[in-house]
């Protein structure tokens, strides 16, 4: 049996006035997923749990079939080890950003959706020009980035996400202490993301952005401090092998600690411009020899933090269109399960997570079709499978 999950990062969303009150689902193309709705059995997934953030680290945890209550470090040591990027027990980690300041505002998370090319010039560039005994920068893809603290530090500190703040000051989120002993660590992160401005802002990579009419990525910003997390492997947690398929360091640092393949895929970016067949050829070679494969696309979720209704309905039926079908036709000789949602809410409205639970559909060898016609958050909710939380969701895949 093999087992294919397709992950639409933040797909889901509200009902539109400009599609006359439908979902950016409800409206979407989408008849790859419509038939595993169809053909299967739906549901509702809280991928939340109480108390924590509706954060992509947790909610993918929570999908895959982890309590990030036990095995939560942030998502910078996840994204470390996608990287190769070695973490010893007495270090931190952070996500770093590069992210687009006006005027004192945060106005995007993303540096203006920076290249990697560029990001790596500007990585480059704090590295020789910011230093610090005991604090390491470390290029990703795009603006996605890892600090490494291999000075003491402390995780007593309050660094906010920020595609949490976009059109806020920045002055009002930099990091603070959440206890005494943070307080050093806090004042460290606060020196390092001033200090980069004028860096970042006068090398010629932001230069020739801003000469194009583009957003400089102008400010680095770490947030997500963890140390190395303890975690079982998928394989022991649930007797199947595994991998993952993403462009996103968190996802596939996640599959490195859960003992999963985890291969990079040519033109995979993390936007709605990825390379979705690369991605749909890179899952089938990992089930030649594993059982399951977990397919994770970004674009979705990046297109609501842009708040664009245009760009989300592109990105979830190109992942229809040019993925999920040719991930399909590629196992049509095989027994197989085949499951597609998201991990959370990312509202265009708001651009940023919300914790409602998601709809999912489960299609395949042993699963009896229920009701439902179509994929979408209203059409699943009546789904035979009610509402599950924690790893129910992945147990009921794998039966």
């Amino acid at each position: 049996m093999k087992y294919v999950i397709f992950l639409g990062d933040g797909m889901a969303d509200e009902p539109q006035d400009a599609l006359g009150g439908l979902t950016i689902l409800e409206k979407a193309h989408t008849p790859n997923m419509d038939m595993i709705a169809r053909e299967g059995a739906c549901g509702l997934l809280s991928t939340v749990p109480d108390g924590l953030p509706p954060d992509s680290t947790v909610a993918n945890l929570s999908v895959m079939g982890y309590d990030p209550r036990e095995c939560l470090e942030g998502r910078g040591v996840l994204e470390a080890a996608a990287m190769g990027v070695e973490i010893g027990p007495d270090d931190h980690a952070m996500r770093m950003n590069l992210i687009s300041v006006t005027e004192g505002m945060i106005r995007t998370h993303s540096g203006g959706n920076i290249t990697t090319a560029e990001a790596a010039e500007l990585v480059k560039a704090l590295q020789e020009q910011l230093r610090y005994d005991g604090v390491e920068y470390h290029s990703g893809v795009s603006y996605r980035h890892v600090m490494k603290l291999t000075c003491p530090a402390s995780k007593a500190i309050r660094c906010m996400p920020p595609h949490d703040h976009l059109d806020e000051p920045l002055e009002d989120h930099l990091p603070t202490a959440a206890a005494p002993e943070g307080e050093e660590t806090a004042a460290l992160l606060r020196e390092i993301v001033l200090k980069s401005n004028d860096i970042l802002e006068n090398h010629p990579v932001n230069q020739a952005r801003a000469k194009r009419g583009e957003q400089m990525a102008n400010y680095c910003w770490p947030w997500s401090i963890g140390r190395r997390p303890k975690m079982k492997t998928f394989a022991e947690l649930f007797g199947v092998s595994g991998g993952v398929i993403s462009a996103v360091d968190l996802i596939r640092g996640i599959g490195v600690y859960a003992g999963m393949a985890a291969p990079t895929v040519e033109g995979a970016t993390g936007l709605w411009n990825t390379n979705y067949e690369n991605k749909a050829d890179a899952a089938l070679k990992v089930l030649e020899d594993h059982d399951l494969v977990y397919i994770h696309l970004e674009g979705p979720d990046e297109a609501g933090h842009e708040g664009s209704l245009e760009l989300k309905l592109r990105a979830i039926e190109d992942l229809d269109r040019r993925l999920i079908s040719r991930v399909m036709q590629g196992l049509v000789r095989e027994p197989a399960r085949f499951a597609v949602l998201p991990d959370h809410y990312t509202p265009i409205r708001i651009r940023t997570h919300v914790a409602n639970p998601v709809p999912f559909a489960i299609m395949g060898t042993g699963i009896a079709p229920d009701s439902v016609q179509t994929y979408s958050e209203k059409s699943c909710a009546s789904g035979a499978l009610g509402q599950l939380a924690g790893d129910e969701f992945m147990r009921r895949f794998i039966g």
